[in-house]
């Protein structure tokens, strides 16, 4: 049997361990990872953060703690699921209880369908300014086009990670040489002042809320490392390295045309009709890994095959793409809020309570919920949503994770006693 007809056969390991025929090694987990956070929303994350700083230092400074945070709490989960080898639904399973994993499995999967329509909406609204297609049947189009690669599997998210990261390198560099070019030189544009400042604390917490849901799911990914230093290396590359380019190369093209989208800062620079391929290859990739990452956390709650889930979401996704486009900001609010102590809790569970140590799914007894788990989590929200605005304390998707983590501990040893 080949490797592609034994994925396809266990419908990529989305209950069960990944075996160690199929694992992969740092250049394909990387380029997965970097696949993934190689997202147009980042650049347009990067865009309203050039708006609200100087580049030198104040930009470089958010942008790096921002996705420094970011990388930390992906390795952290990357560990556990290269060790294991089980997606982030699972997982969670041993915190939360084998029907309490519902809920977590529910939220993180409807969050990765809405990234999924405003990934469709993204990859349709440049093609229509540039050709004049109509929106709706562009949005069909790529929506159709997205989910049947994902039907695939890993095999397909791997192979077309291969082709669009060194793609939208690309054309982040070209956009970024037109942007200096253009200005008369690096010193310009070091030198304009922001048009709508913004605190230190609420950028680092727009640099992580706008990935926070793609940290939470690095294990559905990363479970396919081969070792656990692959595993955790191809995290951090991905969040740390591929989100701050992504931010980076938004921001100073927000800087030097005064636009925050991505597409509109190409049309203006001349380079939407050459940059329209390789911009939807870069749309393409994360929306690959947003809609598997939903389907493993429908199979979860549903016990039915990812394959037919994912081409659930992907018809939902699509149908409401324009609304999460144009709803974005409100979702990077949600999404910094509800979805970080998930993560945490993970974390909590395996790190600290079981000392980096699971048993196999099929010799472990689990709960049916684990109340320590839905109680570190409401509490997490609420400290997420009272943290100050100004402060060390400032990062409320920092404190939710934090605080997850430890509230978990502490309650497990409380009532599970």
């Amino acid at each position: 049997m080949s490797k592609e007809q034994s994925l396809t056969n266990h419908d990529d390991y989305a209950l069960e361990p990944v075996p160690e025929s199929e694992r992969r090694g740092l250049f394909s987990m990387s380029m997965v990872m970097l696949g993934f956070t190689f997202f147009a929303a980042s650049m347009w994350t990067g865009g309203t953060l050039g708006q609200g700083f100087k580049l030198w230092p104040d930009l470089i400074i958010v942008v790096l703690f921002g996705n420094l945070i970011l990388g930390v709490y992906g390795a952290f989960l990357g560990y556990a699921a290269s060790t294991t080898n089980l997606s982030t639904h699972i997982l969670a399973r041993y915190a939360f209880g084998r029907v309490g994993s519902k809920l977590p499995s529910f939220m993180l999967a409807f969050t990765q369908i809405g990234w999924f329509g405003v990934g469709v909406a993204m990859f349709a609204y440049p093609i229509n300014k540039f050709t004049g297609m109509p929106m709706p049947i562009l949005i069909i189009i790529g929506g159709a086009l997205m989910t049947a690669t994902v039907v695939i599997g890993i095999k397909a998210i791997e192979k077309i990670s291969m082709i669009a990261v060194p793609a939208i390198i690309l054309l982040g560099c070209m956009s970024v040489g037109k942007a200096i070019i253009d200005n008369g030189g690096l010193q310009p544009l070091l030198a304009v002042e922001p048009t709508e400042r913004l605190t230190v604390a609420v950028g680092v917490a727009l640099a992580v809320g706008s990935f926070i849901s793609g940290g939470t799911l690095t294990p559905d990914f990363v479970r396919f490392a081969k070792t656990k230093k692959t595993g955790v290396t191809a995290t951090i590359i991905g969040f740390t390295f591929g989100n701050s380019l992504m931010f980076i190369f938004g921001a100073i093209g927000a800087i030097a045309t005064g636009l925050s989208d991505i597409a509109e800062v190409l049309a203006v620079q001349g380079l939407l009709g050459a940059g329209i391929a390789l911009l939807a290859l870069n749309i393409w990739t994360t929306n690959d890994n947003a809609l598997y990452a939903a389907g493993l956390g429908l199979a979860n709650i549903t016990g039915l095959q990812r394959k037919h889930l994912t081409i659930f979401a992907g018809a939902i996704g699509t149908i409401f793409a324009v609304y999460l486009y144009n709803n974005f900001v409100g979702w990077l609010t949600f999404l910094s809020v509800s979805l970080p102590p998930i993560g945490g809790i993970i974390i909590g569970d395996f790190f600290i309570k079981n000392k980096g140590q699971y048993a196999s799914p099929k010799e472990h007894d689990f709960k049916e919920i684990n109340w320590a788990a839905i109680i570190a989590w409401i509490v997490a929200i609420a400290v997420s949503k009272l943290s100050p605005e100004t402060g060390i304390l400032s990062i409320a998707p920092l404190n939710a994770i934090i605080t997850a983590a430890l509230i978990h501990v502490l309650a497990d040893r409380m009532i599970n006693k």
